[in-house]
């Protein structure tokens, strides 16, 4: 039967994962698009990625209107940053199928928390522990790229039945192009020390003593990395653990930073995350500022990783009494700079 998948959100991976779906489908299903802004958007989104191919086909919807765009969808992905996925629940709530499956490309901000609240605890629902790729817009609405697929990549449901898990992570695997491994609990996608660690204790280490003078260039997020940032987030991490431990997360099922990276010590890590040639070209979150660089604190990876990530971990170790005072004082930071920084 073929298979109506809508995507919410226009940004990076909403680019990608949507022109990378609709050829892979073309012919036993159809994509629809989300998005705000549609009048900025071509009906096909050309995708390159680093192996040399290309993606190009029709989406058979791009609009605004989420009636139209949710009513009798399948499957419903949000590809939106955490502070972005209350409101669009909300916003869909009204036309989803009784049948429809919702979920995210990435959880840890929140997702199936904010699901329980607004959608109920019935839905069934999907999420991933991380992004299957790094995707980057190359032309707004017409073009983007794909760097790096990773090696696999895990799923969790919440009240899917077992044929449903099991078509979701077979199709997953063709649209994302890597292997879909399954987890045991959703518990083991919502928490995550990626993004909200890896981006976090990365930025304290470069800009917590910054003195407000501009920096000659853009310096590069990972191609740039330090011992020092990797030595903060192996400490974030040993406190990451101690609350997984705390919530009994089943062992394993979250790697630790050093055995992601294949890692032993934090020399070994810098060199380990300077060489991912899929991240070489990420630059830092800054903006221009007269004739040179400062940092901008209203990126997402301030907005969306401190207040929507590492705040999760957070609050779950205050909950748990276990104590993070890293985090503590990496969060303190966070905050205190988004904050003096908004308009």
């Amino acid at each position: 039967m073929p298979t109506t998948i809508c995507i919410c959100g226009g940004g990076n991976l909403g680019h990608s994962i949507a022109g990378r779906a609709a050829a892979v489908l073309e012919g036993r299903g159809e994509v629809r698009l989300l998005t705000r802004r549609p009048e900025q958007w071509s009906s096909t989104i050309r995708v390159e990625d680093d192996l040399g191919h290309v993606f190009a086909s029709p989406l058979a919807m791009v609009t605004d209107d989420a009636g139209r765009a949710i009513s009798d969808a399948d499957i419903v992905l949000l590809c939106l940053p955490g502070f972005a996925i209350t409101e669009e629940l909300q916003r869909i709530k009204p036309f989803l199928s009784s049948h429809a499956l919702v979920g995210s490309v990435v959880c840890s901000t929140g997702f199936f928390f904010n699901a329980f609240q607004v959608l109920g605890t019935e839905r069934p629902l999907f999420g991933f522990q991380r992004v299957p790729f790094v995707a980057r817009i190359a032309e707004y609405g017409h073009r983007s790229y794909i760097w790096g697929y990773r090696d696999e990549v895990f799923m969790a449901t919440c009240h899917a039945d077992e044929a449903q898990t099991e078509d979701l992570r077979a199709l997953f695997a063709t649209l994302f192009g890597t292997p879909v491994n399954l987890l045991e609990d959703y518990m083991e996608a919502a928490l995550t020390n990626s993004n909200p660690i890896l981006h976090t204790g990365r930025l304290y280490s470069m800009w917590r003593d910054w003195d407000g003078r501009p920096f000659d260039k853009q310096s590069f997020f990972y191609r740039e990395w330090t011992d020092e940032a990797s030595e903060t987030i192996i400490a974030m991490d040993e406190e990451f653990f101690r609350l997984l431990n705390a919530l009994h997360i089943r062992k394993g099922a979250i790697k630790t930073l050093l055995e992601h990276y294949e890692s032993t010590d934090a020399a070994s890590m810098t060199r380990k995350i300077r060489s991912i040639s899929s991240l070489s070209k990420v630059m830092s979150p800054m903006k221009e500022a007269g004739s040179g660089y400062v940092p901008d604190f209203q990126s997402r990876y301030f907005i969306e990783d401190f207040p929507f990530g590492l705040a999760i971990i957070q609050r779950l170790a205050k909950e748990r009494g276990v104590s993070t005072p890293v985090t503590d004082r990496i969060m303190a930071w966070g905050l205190t700079v988004i904050t003096a920084s908004r308009p």
